[in-house]
């Protein structure tokens, strides 16, 4: 048995597992991957210590800090179940089927993409449909795009792609919703056409993206642009399906915690984007990581 099971390695995990570790705490890192949402993001100029670094670079530098200590990782375990133990502890079950228990848990499973649900998408999903500018804009060199989504991350993504592509279709069902600095940044820009208030209706191709059906909400004109690549960034669902029937979770489908990062269990934390903190930032989630660990150690000491 662990003391401490951490699933997720993203910046809360990660941080977590080198507070575990210090306290010469048993810790197991259970991850579907390293980094998660952090390897989608091309620059970040708001982690503390870095007046600019992209996102792969950071995750290295958080992982070669992880590796220094005996913490027993093992990536690609997609968790599948966690149920607490009669008697004390949590057995966590992958979907491999493999089990393991542990005395405490820190859930640090993050967020994964929102599809769009339109005609065309899943059946061109990889064939020009794509969730990640960063993973996948560089093929989309000198091409049309579309960028769909109002929010943060579509902004982000829409200033990426002005940069490689030749032009992005910024395609919102809304007024933009993201920070101002983002939309001057997209005002900006001399190759992105926005389209607010407009619905996307459908992605057509036959074998790749050709264009994307859109609605004008206002008028009720319906178009077609012609592009060869679609970038969904609508927003993010918590990876707490796990959980739904152990945890009480918002309507967004987070994971409900107090500021000590408590879920309600003893034992059972959480941190990160796959929690009720209202600020996804990934310094927020690496503090968070922290106080988890900390908590989970003093839960540690109590019960020797």
């Amino acid at each position: 048995m662990y003391d401490l099971i951490i699933i997720g390695a993203g910046p809360a995990g990660m941080t977590a597992g080198v507070y575990a570790a210090r306290q010469k705490e048993e810790t197991l890192l259970l991850a579907k991957e390293v980094g998660g949402q952090v390897n989608w993001t091309l620059g970040i100029e708001n982690y503390m210590g870095y007046q600019f670094i992209e996102g792969v670079e950071l995750i290295a530098k958080f992982e070669e800090q992880v590796r220094k200590f005996p913490i027993d990782i093992k990536t690609g375990r997609e968790v599948k179940s966690l149920i607490k133990v009669h008697g004390g502890g949590f057995e966590v079950g992958d979907a491999e089927g493999a089990r393991y228990t542990g005395r405490t848990v820190i859930i640090c499973s993050g967020k994964r993409p929102r599809m769009l649900g339109v005609p065309g998408e899943e059946r061109l999903r990889g064939k020009g449909v794509t969730y990640c500018s960063v993973c996948d804009g560089p093929l989309f060199a000198d091409m049309d795009v579309a960028v769909i989504g109002g929010g943060n991350s579509a902004m982000e993504a829409a200033i990426d792609m002005s940069k490689i592509a030749s032009r992005v279709h910024l395609v919102s069902l809304t007024p933009l919703t993201g920070d101002h600095v983002l939309r001057e940044k997209v005002a900006e820009a001399a190759n992105i056409d926005v389209a607010t208030e407009h619905e996307t209706l459908e992605v057509t191709g036959n074998g790749f993206v050709s264009g994307v059906r859109v609605k004008d909400l206002k008028g009720g004109s319906e178009k077609v642009l012609q592009v060869e690549g679609v970038f969904v960034e609508i927003g993010l669902i918590p990876n707490s399906d796990f959980v739904r029937d152990l945890l009480t979770l918002n309507e967004l489908g987070e994971i409900m915690i107090n500021c000590s990062c408590e879920t309600g269990i003893p034992g059972l934390y959480a941190a990160g984007d796959v929690t009720s903190v209202p600020a996804k930032q990934i310094v927020v989630a690496a503090g968070d990581g922290a106080k988890a660990a900390l908590q989970a150690h003093l839960f540690l000491q109590k019960c020797a």
